[in-house]
C-alpha cells in the first residue's frame, strides 16, 4: 500500500518534467514526453480524443497521432462543459511556473482565458468537476474543497479535502452531490463535501468517472475497472485483467457509452469499443 501511495502521488501530482518537443507527436510516445492529467471526446468530432498533459492539451485522431492545440501549459484540474461542446474548464500552471488559477476554453482547446484567481488564489485545482445537471455548479480541489456556483467566476470554500483524495465527480442526478475517489476507497457527500458516506472501503479507487446519464465507473485497485449506476450503487466488474496496473483518468463518449478512453499511470493512452470489457492501445488498428 505504502509503494502505491507514492506512485500515486507522484503520478497526481508532479507529472514529467520534459518538455514537449514536436507539435504533433505519436499518442504512444506521449508517456516518453510528457504527462496525463485528462481525457474528454471532443464532441464536434467524437473520432477525436483531447489529452490534457503536463505540457498542453492534445488533440488525437484515429491515425494515432496527437496535435498539440494549446499553449504549452501544465493542465492538472480539466473538465469539459456537460452540455456545451466547445468550452472546456481547467487549472494547472503556466509554463513559466506558479499557478493558471480558473481558466476556461470556449473554442474546445485552442485559447483559454482565466476565470477567477479561486479562493486564496491564484489557484492549482489537481481536481475539478463540472455538475452535469448544473454546470454552473463547479468542484474544485486546493487545499480545501471550493466550490462555485456561478460557472467559475466566483468561488467560496466548503470544507477539507476527504483525506487521501486521489480524483472526484459531481452526480448527475443532485448539484450537491460529488463522489470521491481515495487512496482508501470511494466516498459521496450529499450537501457539496460537507459530509462524507463511505461506499468502498479498504482498496484505493484511484478514479471516478459520472456519465450524464448517471453511470458511475471506478478503478478500485486489485479489482479493476467497475461499473454501477447511481440509482443502484452495486459495483460489477467489467475488466480485472490490469494485474499490478491501475487507471486513473477515464472519458466515456456521451453518444455511445461502448466507447471508452482510459490512461494508465504510466501515461498509456487505451480504448475499449466494448463498454469496458476489452482494452487495446489508442487507434490500434
Amino acid at each position: 500500500m505504502k509503494r502505491l501511495s507514492l506512485l500515486l502521488i507522484a503520478a497526481v501530482a508532479l507529472g514529467f518534467v520534459t518538455a514537449a518537443r514536436a507539435e504533433t507527436i505519436s499518442v504512444s510516445d506521449l508517456p516518453k514526453q510528457t504527462h496525463v492529467h485528462g481525457l474528454a471526446i471532443d464532441r464536434e468530432d467524437p473520432a477525436y480524443l483531447l489529452i490534457a498533459t503536463h505540457h498542453g492539451l492534445f488533440r488525437a485522431g484515429p491515425d494515432g497521432a496527437a496535435e498539440l492545440i494549446s499553449p504549452v501549459q501544465d493542465f492538472m484540474g480539466f473538465s469539459p462543459h456537460p452540455a456545451d461542446r466547445d468550452t472546456l474548464f481547467a487549472s494547472g500552471h503556466p509554463a513559466g511556473g506558479g499557478n493558471l488559477g480558473v481558466i476556461k476554453s470556449t473554442d474546445r482547446g485552442r485559447t483559454w482565458m482565466e476565470l477567477a484567481p479561486g479562493v486564496d488564489g491564484p489557484v492549482d485545482f489537481h481536481q475539478m468537476s463540472v455538475s452535469p445537471i448544473d454546470p454552473q455548479t463547479i468542484y474544485g480541489a486546493y487545499e480545501q474543497l471550493q466550490i462555485s456556483r456561478d460557472g467559475g467566476v466566483t468561488w467560496t470554500k466548503v470544507a477539507p479535502l476527504p483525506d487521501k483524495l486521489i480524483d472526484f465527480a459531481a452526480s448527475a442526478r443532485r448539484a450537491d452531490t460529488l463522489y470521491a475517489a481515495t487512496e482508501t476507497g470511494l466516498s459521496v457527500s450529499t450537501d457539496a463535501g460537507v459530509t462524507w458516506k463511505e461506499l468502498v472501503v479498504g482498496a484505493p479507487v484511484t478514479l471516478i468517472e459520472v456519465t450524464g446519464e448517471g453511470a458511475i465507473y471506478v478503478f478500485e485497485y486489485g479489482k479493476g475497472l467497475l461499473r454501477a449506476t447511481e440509482d443502484k450503487p452495486i459495483f460489477e466488474i467489467l475488466n480485472a485483467d490490469f494485474g499490478d496496473s491501475y487507471l486513473l483518468h477515464l472519458a466515456v463518449d456521451p453518444n455511445d457509452a461502448s466507447r471508452l478512453f482510459a490512461a494508465s499511470r504510466h501515461g498509456e493512452v487505451i480504448q475499449s469499443v466494448d463498454g469496458g470489457k476489452t482494452w487495446t492501445a489508442f487507434a490500434a488498428k
